[in-house]
């Protein structure tokens, strides 16, 4: 969430992926307790999240930690609307590195990243990879009181565990929707086919990742519902197609986006119509007046699903734990939904939004076989192939 702050591309497989997003349960044992457990937090609730957040930090950090953290992290994930409360309330400095794409992110942890970063956020497509890797850490249960408290769906997934043991707190999840100017195009297209109408000559804008190949392989009928690691594993034959298609499409994009800027300056400069974006863009674009309009086609789209999880070679425990204590709360997620609008983990924070808000968070079991969520994709170098093939219109 592949992904407003200077980065990112939600990139999909890793050639270390070896995941699967299964929605079944499994154990979820901690790991040995280094300290005694933490006390759940419980304040009376209001309307106002922003009032809660800081009533709540008041107790969590009663007695200030300090320091600081270091985060890598998607575009909006550390944003001052829920950090700056924290920061004061606790006396940490949080420290923000926005990543390029999953594979940036596993790059920079197995550069030595792991001892310098304390949380990262990763998607479904890298966390498997990335503890795999033994670049992160178990986490502590007894210290993340709040974690049952997330959506049951949401910690099913075994993307984030290994060996019986949890190695994520669920954060948000949402999918890669068609994104459209609604002066432009005044119907919700139903189909990714719209893209290939030749009225948006050099009117869209694209993903620069091989995550737009999925969105082709998509509309061409590839992504099999009763097997949805096909679309992450497809065939020679299959990707031929599937580049052929894109040629044709390449005449009607202007430019290929890298991070969520570039997509919302070029709605608002009124070079593109449409695109493939994240609810990120459309929450920005329509904070700032812009007439955006959202759809999930009938073919289909591909989803991510983030987690926080701890590195191996975190140095300030007490400080991460209670940001990931905090992290769980239904007022903080309201406020990560303020940012982003995007799906959050724990079903809590629709307590503070309004009936069409709370109407737009859905279980992340509910999409059914509506999107495919990202996996490890275990031809991806083939797949960067024929994307570095696309882009040079070859």
């Amino acid at each position: 969430m592949t992904g407003s702050h200077p980065s990112s591309s939600r990139s999909t497989g890793l050639a270390l992926l070896a995941l699967a997003v299964a929605a079944c349960g499994g154990g979820e044992k901690p790991a040995a307790a280094p300290v005694a457990e933490t006390a759940k937090i419980t304040i009376t609730a209001t309307s106002d999240a922003r009032a809660d957040a800081s009533t709540y930090l008041a107790q969590l950090c009663a007695k200030p930690i300090g320091g600081e953290l270091n985060f890598m992290v998607w575009e909006g994930y550390t944003d001052t609307l829920f950090t700056k409360p924290f920061e004061d309330a606790c006396g940490v400095k949080v420290n923000a590195t926005y990543m390029g794409s999953s594979d940036d992110l596993v790059a920079k942890l197995r550069a030595g990243g792991a001892e310098t970063i304390d949380l990262i956020s990763p998607s479904s497509d890298a966390a498997t990879a990335i503890i795999d890797a033994g670049l992160a850490s178990p986490l502590d249960l007894k210290r993340i009181p709040s974690y049952g408290d997330l959506s049951q769906g949401f910690r099913n997934l075994k993307v984030a565990k290994k060996d019986s043991s949890v190695y994520g707190v669920p954060w948000a999840f949402g999918p890669n929707p068609l994104i459209y100017d609604t002066t432009k195009i005044k119907l919700a297209p139903d189909s990714w086919g719209v893209l290939w109408d030749k009225k948006f000559r050099g009117k869209l804008s694209l993903q620069d990742d091989i995550a737009t190949l999925y969105m082709v392989a998509q509309y061409l009928g590839m992504d099999d519902p009763n097997d949805p690691t096909k679309l992450y594993n497809l065939s020679d034959e299959d990707l031929a197609k599937v580049k052929a298609k894109m040629l044709e499409l390449r005449p009607n994009v202007r430019k290929y986006w890298v991070t969520a800027g570039d997509m919302t300056q070029l709605f608002q400069s009124g070079e593109i119509v449409a695109g493939e974006g994240w609810p990120l863009m459309t929450n920005q674009l329509r904070q700032a007046k812009f007439p955006a309009g959202e759809a999930i086609p009938k073919e289909g789209t591909t989803a991510w699903a983030d987690h926080w999880v701890l590195t191996k070679g975190a140095k300030n425990l007490d400080a991460a734990y209670a940001w990931l204590e905090y992290s769980a709360q239904p007022f903080t997620q309201k406020l990560l939904y303020d940012v982003t609008a995007y799906i959050v983990a724990n079903p809590g924070a629709k307590g503070y939004m309004s009936a069409d808000q709370a109407g737009s968070q859905r279980d992340i079991t509910d999409y059914g076989t509506n999107v495919n969520f990202w996996q490890w994709s275990p031809r991806r170098e083939k797949y960067q192939e024929i994307w570095n093939e696309v882009k040079a219109g070859k």
